[in-house]
């Protein structure tokens, strides 16, 4: 076996961040992020996600431990592990009065990568630019600046793609567009890291997911894990009659009347077993308590992600 499968996309050990002004942007940071998964990093803003994708860049120095990728130290062996890395950042920078061709042709110059022009155009034809190949950057709209971040970072054919708030801002066709060109990435061995704050975004693509809360991080769990671990489920009975008053007999289920007494509802663990619910719906009957609809509703990601912030 190539001694190389085994080693991590990103593998970070006591990272941190502190600023001469004492603020300590990131606290002593432990992770690793497997090839080929897509890794969420989720925080509220000010938590430090931007901080810790750019050190791991090599845009921002640290102020201590230690960042490998696929095996290289992003300080003793710069050249190496930043040729294997591709950047979206979150803010549009592009006001050059270069073309899109141009822009495009020099970021692969930058990795000592030679002209290809069949590669140039796929990568612009996936992302809806190869019409403006000719046009000047300053002359694009943010959509299409937006766009051609993403045809930067993918101009060297890196392993390792970190896309940092990518779609803020953006269109909903390019959204679709930048997903289906990630699952694409993905199936053919590219690592992705990315940032969002449309966390359904997450929930959808997202192999794990790592909540990152006031420089450090909260967890790091695989996301259907997650959702069991601390998301809950929602049981929704319609009422044959509405109800007035939940009797003494039900009250260890803390149910709750909604609806103007039209439906009743019970909140449970996600690993709750199926006999506790069996055992209420047969409490309900003795009760004479009938319905005529049941629906359960499971926790999103979002729901998982304000509880664990705010805790």
């Amino acid at each position: 076996m190539d001694s190389q499968s085994s080693v991590p996309a990103i593998l970070i050990s006591s990272l941190e961040k502190k600023y001469d002004n004492g603020l300590q942007a990131l606290h002593p940071t432990d992770l690793s992020i497997q090839k080929g998964e897509i890794f969420a990093l989720l925080g509220p803003n000010g938590a430090g996600k931007s901080t810790l994708i750019n050190m791991v860049c090599g845009i921002v120095n640290p102020s201590g431990g230690e960042v490998k990728v696929q095996g290289y130290d992003i300080i003793k062996e710069y050249r190496q592990a930043r040729s294997l890395i591709g950047l979206v950042p979150q803010e549009l920078t592009t006001h050059s009065f270069e073309t899109v061709n141009q822009i495009v042709e020099f970021s692969r110059s930058l990795f000592n990568c030679p002209k290809d022009h069949k590669y140039t155009e796929e990568l612009l034809r996936s992302l809806t630019l190869w019409e403006k190949r000719d046009e000047k950057i300053i002359a694009l709209s943010g959509g299409m600046k937006r766009r051609l971040l993403i045809a930067q970072a993918l101009s060297h054919k890196p392993k390792v793609l970190f896309l940092d708030e990518p779609t803020a801002g953006v269109d909903v066709e390019l959204r679709k567009n930048l997903w289906d060109i990630v699952l694409r990435l993905r199936d053919q061995g590219v690592t992705i890291v990315l940032t969002t704050h449309y966390i359904e975004e997450a929930e959808a693509m997202a192999d794990r997911v790592g909540i990152i809360n006031k420089g450090k991080i909260a967890l790091v769990e695989d996301k259907n894990r997650l959702l069991e671990k601390f998301g809950h489920k929602k049981l929704i009975l319609t009422l044959a009659k509405p109800l007035n008053r939940i009797p003494s007999s039900l009250q260890k289920y803390e149910l709750e009347i909604e609806g103007e007494g039209t439906s009743l509802t019970h909140v449970y663990s996600s690993v709750e077993e199926d006999m506790n619910l069996n055992e209420l719906l047969c409490d309900l009957s003795d009760e004479g308590i009938m319905y005529s609809d049941l629906q359960t509703k499971k926790s999103s990601l979002e729901e998982v992600f304000v509880q664990l912030v705010q805790s």
